[in-house]
């Protein structure tokens, strides 16, 4: 398996048949509007380019999964992107509706803690919990993936979550090969942040049985938490050589 890291939580997942995209963000450089605009500097979104080598990696999609409807992980581009080229999506059934709406081809729903059938493997949809507190309640459905795929390491999409219970079980019942931590500690300009504080994403990868993937950092303005920062504290707590912190348009292959 190789996992190419396109930006932000935008990721590709490429076995020997298969090349899956994950919440594609595929607009140009600040082509949303800022998510913050005075808790962190104000910036449109996406405050970065796409690596040079992402068109490449794109063309060779043949499947894309979404794991919530929000702009950071689905923008306008990359549904002109999936509509173009009538790319197979895989969502929750929560967003099914929604998805057919904008006429994504969505050849796939999955329900919380049900195993279905996926590329003569399996997938289960895994509660997420967008926010700390209240901000979860708007911040809407999100769900993230656990999936097997054949003579390939197991996989855990935590998606923007969290920690919670149900991330724990997954962690420590399902015992992933490969963990992905959204580790950008997103925070609107009120209400507790969005996704793990640094404590949780240490806590998320001490409890991962193998290794962890960090991304959502330094693609959207409401994330604090740089690399630097994370692979600091990561070293403090013996944590990074169980880490992958990839740059933009880098390569992890397992």
């Amino acid at each position: 398996m190789k996992i190419h890291h396109l930006r932000n939580a935008t990721l590709v997942i490429e076995t020997e048949d298969q090349v899956i995209l994950v919440d594609p963000m595929l607009g140009k450089k600040g082509s949303l509007p800022p998510f913050s605009f005075f808790r962190f500097k104000m910036r449109r979104n996406p405050t970065v380019e796409l690596p040079e080598n992402s068109s490449s990696i794109l063309e060779k999609v043949t499947h894309c999964i979404i794991t919530h409807n929000h702009p950071d992980h689905i923008d306008v581009a990359a549904e002109k992107f999936l509509k173009s080229k009538n790319i197979p999506v895989i969502c929750s059934v929560l967003d099914e509706k929604t998805f057919r709406k904008k006429e994504l081809n969505v050849v796939q729903t999955v329900k919380y803690w049900e195993s279905s059938s996926f590329l003569n493997g399996k997938i289960e949809g895994i509660p997420a919990k967008h926010g700390y507190g209240f901000v979860a309640k708007p911040a809407g459905n999100v769900m993230g993936f656990y999936i097997e795929l054949p003579n390939q390491p197991s996989i855990y999409l935590s998606s923007d979550t969290i920690y919670t219970e149900h991330v724990d079980k997954v962690l420590k019942e399902y015992k992933p090969e490969i963990s992905i931590v959204a580790a950008g500690s997103a925070q609107f300009d009120i209400f507790k942040p969005l996704l793990m504080t640094v404590d949780d994403i240490v806590k998320f990868i001490e409890n991962a049985p193998s290794k962890v993937i960090a991304n959502h950092m330094e693609a959207v303005n409401h994330c604090p938490t740089t690399r630097e920062n994370l692979k600091q504290t990561l070293e403090r707590k013996n944590l990074l050589d169980k880490t992958f912190i990839p740059e933009d348009g880098e390569l992890i292959d397992f």
